[in-house]
């Protein structure tokens, strides 16, 4: 009795390890076992935490960020670092933008120039000049309107260049 209850656990134990092993994209029978990380696959739902979050953030009408800067940029200190960002919604998103998490405020160094075209779309920019190695760091900007909140993320570093 004891020898056939190990045997069951034991058949048991392999086949969700192999089924566990197919559902992470491990490849079975060739070689070492090897992860499959970009299968390929978009997701295409987004689960939301209640019914009221669907409608506020897959409105029509809500905020969204259609063009921005590259993700990452690395920039020579002392030069300017220069983000865009453009969204559209009904009623015109506003844009606003962050560093680190904390919203930036315009001053000497840091400038944000907005143009407005039609009654939905928005343009942004936002540059430091000159940089120091605190302007390192993660920004962001955000559209917003009454209907959704859309974020577009950038990361900056400093380069050193030795002549």
């Amino acid at each position: 009795m004891n020898r056939l209850l190990i045997i069951v656990i034991f058949i048991l134990m392999v086949g969700s390890v192999l089924i566990y092993g197919q559902r992470l994209g491990m490849r079975g029978g060739r070689g070492r076992g090897r992860l499959n990380w970009n299968s390929g696959r978009i997701p295409t739902n987004i689960q939301h935490r209640s019914p009221s979050a669907v409608t506020y953030y897959d409105n029509k009408d809500g905020a969204k960020i259609v063009k921005s800067s590259h993700f990452e940029f690395d920039y020579m200190l002392g030069r300017k670092i220069t983000f865009f960002c453009m969204a559209i919604g009904i009623p015109r998103p506003e844009i606003t933008w962050f560093k680190d998490g904390a919203e930036l405020y315009q001053h000497r160094f840091f400038q944000v120039h907005e143009w407005t075209i039609g009654n939905d779309t928005v343009k942004s920019k936002m540059e430091i000049d000159p940089t120091t190695q605190k302007d390192a760091g993660y920004y962001e900007c955000q559209a917003d309107n009454q209907y959704a909140i859309d974020r577009k993320g950038f990361r900056t570093d400093y380069v050193m260049i030795n002549y």
